[in-house]
């Protein structure tokens, strides 16, 4: 497999052994063009395409795109760094042969991520794939960890005849209603088959608690591979919906108030096959190892936000008492914790058991979102960090001294706060390196600038159909 290997001038080694017959496959399948994909800084999928025909060149020599969208915001405008945000020099981008498919929901397509490096064939410190991809790897050479990841996906869908900017549901009905998904179910049962077609496999897909909102839950993959499948389900649920007439935002709020599309996390530690999450001897079959990982998020939740939660609507999203994870807490199948320890089924923990990040939604670039919460959860295991407490019901419920005790803290709850979280974490900047961990910070910056003294409403249209 390839997805572990960094790109390199003439071509990652095997790829062009590969793909003359898999160039040949996709022009006998009907494919023309290739999607190139990669997601931004700010959160925004970029692409550059391709002819079929071109594949072999791009797999030797790469695609050209410049430096400066690692410091885009999410309209677009530009802001900069020492180093990033000039209109100078190029990348390469390099597509990943192991994850390229045929887009069942956009015939005459296919899709690839991509990685990114420069001309002279160096790694490009702003690639989040590359980030991701090497924080992997560092953990299982350090400590012989390997994860399993999978993103949660939420999105609302609109009607495509709406006015423009504005966000009417395409069903109706009661949250998790039995009428929302008849409403939908042309559009939901193409999805499935869109995704099998595209070898997604679906544990469920269903209406979530806000007007017109859905969830899919895919299938855990090592994380790499997890946040290109976001990626790529994010792109099949948003052309299956054109051709049903439906415009969707995953933005993290589309409308002023209520209930948000989240993006969660699922993650899990294994060693030799062994899942750490089942079978120790901690809490709920927790190893210590395991324990550890968890308090290392739990600690370094404050400035994962600005990562986690990017954008000025991510701050209407996370809100108290609206499952969304707003306080340092943890618990067993916890709603409202940062943190839920899921043990899984009797029978199949040892497969199932993962703890949930609940403070993340789909503003976030997931291999940003991976990549730095791994990183901090091994800060935790590195240091042999002790899990605090866990909590039940609401955080909200608890007083001062009593939220104190228990090491529970509300979280940032505006976009600069969380830069600041971000900036006093040595750990996470450590683990983005300079580059990128500048970069984080001057586009979150950008995006509270861009949005200063406007109310939630504002807020929500400037953002509902960014992401």
């Amino acid at each position: 497999m390839t997805t572990l290997a960094d790109p390199e001038p003439g071509g990652r080694p095997g790829d062009l052994r590969r793909v003359a017959a898999l160039t040949a496959d996709l022009a006998s399948q009907g494919v023309h063009g290739i999607v190139l994909a990669y997601v931004d800084t700010a959160g925004i999928g970029r692409v550059k395409t391709i002819p079929t025909a071109r594949l072999e060149a791009a797999v030797a020599w790469g695609v050209g795109m410049s430096p400066v969208f690692d410091t885009f915001l999410a309209d677009d405008s530009v802001v900069t760094t020492d180093v990033l945000g000039s209109p100078d020099g190029d990348l390469r981008l390099y597509p990943d042969l192991d994850h390229l498919v045929p887009l069942a929901g956009q015939p005459g397509w296919a899709w690839a991520p991509v990685d990114r490096i420069t001309q002279e064939g160096e790694r490009h410190p702003g690639c989040a794939r590359t980030f991701l991809r090497r924080t992997v790897a560092d953990a299982a050479a350090r400590h012989g960890i390997d994860f399993k990841a999978a993103v949660e996906i939420e999105w609302a869908v609109g009607l495509g005849s709406a006015p423009a900017g504005e966000f009417v549901p395409a069903a109706s009905g009661p949250a998790y209603g039995a009428a929302r998904q008849v409403e939908l179910s042309d559009y939901t049962a193409d999805l499935l088959a869109a995704f099998a077609a595209q070898g997604v496999d679906v544990d469920q897909i269903h209406p979530e608690y806000a007007p017109g909102q859905f969830e899919v839950s895919v299938g855990a993959l090592d994380p790499v591979a997890a946040a290109d499948r976001s990626v790529l389900v994010r792109q099949t649920i948003r052309a299956v919906a054109q051709r049903h007439g439906l415009r969707v935002s995953f933005a993290p709020a589309y409308l002023p108030e209520g209930v948000g599309n989240g993006g969660h996390l699922h993650l899990s530690c294994w060693r030799d096959g062994v899942n750490l999450h089942s079978g120790g001897e901690g809490r709920y079959g927790m190893t210590a190892e395991a324990e550890s990982f968890v308090a290392g998020v739990l600690a370094h939740l404050p400035g994962l936000t600005a990562v986690t939660a990017p954008s000025p609507a991510s701050y209407l999203r996370l809100q108290p008492s609206q499952w969304a994870g707003v306080f340092t807490a943890w618990g067993r199948e916890t709603r409202e914790a940062a943190v839920r320890i899921v043990t899984g089924t009797t029978g199949r923990q040892d497969r199932d058991a993962n703890m949930e990040v609940k403070p993340v939604d789909l503003a976030a670039n997931p291999y940003l979102a991976l990549g730095c919460v791994i990183a901090a959860g091994l800060d935790g295991i590195t240091s042999a960090r002790t899990l605090p407490d866990e909590i039940t019901g609401d955080p909200v419920r608890y007083g001062p001294d009593e939220a104190a005790a228990l090491g529970v803290r509300r979280l940032p709850r505006s976009l600069p706060r969380a830069v600041e979280e971000f900036r006093a974490d040595r750990v996470l900047r450590a683990a983005l390196g300079p580059v990128l961990a500048d970069a984080v910070t001057a586009v979150r910056l950008g995006e509270a600038a861009a949005v200063e003294g406007l109310g939630p409403v504002q807020v929500v249209a400037a953002y509902r159909w960014a992401y």
